[in-house]
């Protein structure tokens, strides 16, 4: 106890723990799903896991730095973080700068290893929207200074992740400014006008694209084009079904053999699924329950609407991408190309949403040590109600 009567200040230790086993997952399963691939093609059973290993130590170190400096001290750089992944996705559209890969221009190659700007970009996004609603909180309900200037920025950074293409990430976007408009209590005749107006704008980036429309013939009926566009979806729900409820053992999956494409990325859920059965699906979706849980909590503890929106968007990045990918190697949704949070190898997704939950950590530490008075603080929008 401190001289003051105030507990020490702590961060939130089980959330900290579910972040770190996760990693501790993820490291092991991607070595276990990339092993044989990695040693026929590169000639390094290790090759995969050695390039996770280094993108988790800079995480770390990330997460630690966020730790230390704190979340307040983010407000200032929201805008210059928004610039420098702007600039990201520009030059990843840039040839000889931005590398194809799948028929995708996604990634910036850097010697030793490559950069997905569409990654920092969701961090980025979170952040300004959480810094623009604070300062802005007492407007979020007009049209004018609550929903289209943040219209604007979105459709920039949607325009750029479509050009890529990203589908993917940009419905996370997408989904992480509604999600953040509703919490600040933007009116919800808008958001659902924007939704109603984005309807057929999404309808024609599907339709006037081939691949998207395989994808959904794939979702739709994997089984009927089991041998070509519902190929991976099929090999997938394989995986998943052959491992039972305790698995196959870790290591002895069958259908990293070359049968499920991207095994230790994309969908290295399935991965999880057969080897290590229901029993290590059911664990792996507790800790990021956990993670949700804990996640909300400290963002309505917050002391300051800053915090509470920026505890928000995180958490929802977090249990956004990992139920889409969880629901895609299960066959729920359409193919996105969404990692699964600290889990699927990608080296700037894992940095990223480590360094993220660095600040999430300290902002459950400034609940801790916020005086019980100081909640008057709290947004007075729809997550304030629920944090009173």
């Amino acid at each position: 106890m401190s001289q003051s009567g105030s507990p020490p200040v702590r961060f939130d230790l089980l959330l900290l723990v579910s972040v770190l086993v996760l990693v501790g997952i993820g490291l092991v399963m991607v070595y276990s799903a990339s092993a044989i691939t990695a040693q026929e093609k590169l000639g390094d059973s290790f090759h995969y896991l050695k390039r996770q290993v280094a993108a988790a130590a800079v995480g770390l170190l990330g997460m630690a730095l966020a730790m230390k400096i704190g979340y307040r001290r983010l407000g200032r750089l929201a805008y210059p973080v928004l610039i420098v992944a702007v600039i990201g996705l520009v030059l990843v559209l840039l040839p000889g700068v931005g590398a194809a890969i799948g028929g995708a221009r996604r990634w910036i190659r850097v010697p030793g290893f490559s950069l997905q700007p569409a990654e920092l970009a969701k961090f980025a996004w979170v952040l300004y929207l959480s810094f623009s609603l604070a300062k802005k909180r007492e407007k979020v309900a007009t049209f004018s200074v609550g929903l289209l200037p943040h219209l604007a920025v979105l459709s920039v950074l949607v325009g750029l992740c479509m050009a890529e293409p990203d589908f993917g990430s940009s419905i996370g976007l997408i989904f992480l400014m509604f999600a953040l408009l509703f919490a600040a209590g933007a009116k919800l005749s808008y958001l659902i006008g924007s939704v109603l107006v984005a309807i057929p704008i999404a309808y024609h980036a599907i339709a006037s694209s081939p691949y998207r429309m395989q994808r959904i013939l794939a979702f739709l009926d994997p089984w009927a084009h089991r041998h070509d566009v519902g190929y991976q979806v099929a090999e997938s729900l394989i995986s998943i079904g052959s491992g039972g409820i305790f698995g196959l053992g870790l290591g002895d999956g069958r259908q990293k053999l070359f049968f499920l494409p991207e095994a230790h990325t994309d969908f290295i859920f399935a991965m999880i699924g057969e080897e290590l059965g229901l029993l290590g699906v059911s664990v792996v979706i507790g800790l990021y329950a956990i993670i949700i849980w804990r996640g909300i909590r400290a963002a309505l503890a917050a002391p300051e609407p800053f915090g509470t929106y920026l505890g928000l968007g995180i958490t929802s990045l977090i249990a956004f991408q990992a139920i889409v990918n969880m629901c895609v190697a299960m066959g729920l949704v359409p193919t996105k190309g969404l990692t699964l949070p600290f889990i699927s190898y990608g080296g700037t997704s894992l940095a990223v949403l480590m360094g993220s939950s660095g600040v999430l950590l300290s902002i459950s530490a400034s609940g801790r040590r916020a005086p019980a008075g100081s909640r008057s603080m709290a947004p007075a929008a729809r997550v304030g109600e629920v944090a009173a």
